[in-house]
């Protein structure tokens, strides 16, 4: 049977939000230090590279919230404000 579009076996990545990518950093920075010596080296280092990357979206994620707050915070406030549109045969 073949997948519809969209749908979870599409092979698709996992799109996660800002507080789940914290919690499976938490969850692998705890793995991580759980490990046994006699643990795998390549199981180590896809651990140590997939916190990488997560410490690197968050990190990517809190600068460009920053720079929208500060864009934000940059814009006149005094800018002129269109006058209300006029009822119209439509929106009557």
């Amino acid at each position: 049977m073949r997948a519809f579009h969209g749908q979870m076996s599409d092979n698709q990545p996992i799109r996660r939000n800002q507080a789940e990518k914290e919690k499976q950093l938490r969850d692998l920075k705890e793995t991580l230090a759980s490990m046994k010596s006699h643990t795998s080296p390549a199981l180590k280092e896809s651990v140590q590279r997939r916190i990488k990357e997560l410490e690197t979206e968050l990190r990517a994620a809190a600068r460009e919230k920053a720079t929208r707050v500060a864009s934000r915070t940059e814009q006149p406030q005094d800018q002129q404000r269109r006058a209300p549109r006029r009822n119209t045969i439509r929106s009557m």
